[in-house]
């Protein structure tokens, strides 16, 4: 009996950019922090129980976060881009390095796996997405973008851990028609 494993392999990458755009607006007009957890997400291809455990001071002023997995236990170095280094900057502005990153209502503990996976999929019902979505999204929507805009499969499967650039390809969402559908277009 083949039964489907429900978890990060269920979920897609948001591909449309009008529809991270819209993603953006809702997630703001919410409350900052949920603005903030999407952009620090879909901005830096760390997973979730990495980004909500996350501390003013392990984002406070640097170039590169260094992340212990929590699935992995590996160390990650991640080199904050122009963008998210702004973001975080502005985000942070007012808080204490003590604070974490994603605080819940309750102030001294961080958002929950679950909170953060309401928040990302009752944006993405607003804004019409009716693709599988879940946390493990903005991950894969780093991925697919970072993957669309380089070519690299061997870098980013540098930058998640991945075993092998199929395996990155896969869990990004590029499949075989897409493979081919860049290839019709193809011609030296």
């Amino acid at each position: 009996m083949n039964v489907r494993k429900i978890g990060a392999n269920t979920v897609e990458p948001i591909r449309d950019r009008d529809k991270i755009s819209e993603m953006k607006e809702v997630l703001l007009h919410q409350s900052y922090r949920n603005y903030f957890l999407f952009v620090f997400g879909i901005n830096s291809g760390l997973r979730i129980s990495d980004i909500i455990n996350l501390r003013v001071l392990d984002v406070r002023y640097l170039d590169y976060l260094k992340v212990r997995e929590k699935k992995t236990k590996k160390i990650r170095k991640i080199k904050m881009t122009v963008v998210l280094k702004a973001e975080i900057e502005k985000y942070i502005k007012n808080m204490a390095d003590s604070d974490y990153l994603f605080p819940s209502r309750k102030g001294n503990q961080p958002i929950s796996r679950v909170q953060a996976w309401k928040i990302i999929t009752d944006a993405a019902k607003e804004v019409g997405i009716t693709d599988s979505i879940g946390t493990h999204t903005l991950r894969k929507t780093f991925g697919y973008h970072f993957y669309q805009k380089t070519k690299d499969a061997a870098m980013l499967q540098k930058i998640f851990g991945h075993s092998s650039p199929s395996i990155t390809l896969k869990y990004i969402g590029i499949n075989d028609d897409m493979i081919d559908q860049a290839l019709d277009d193809f011609a030296l």
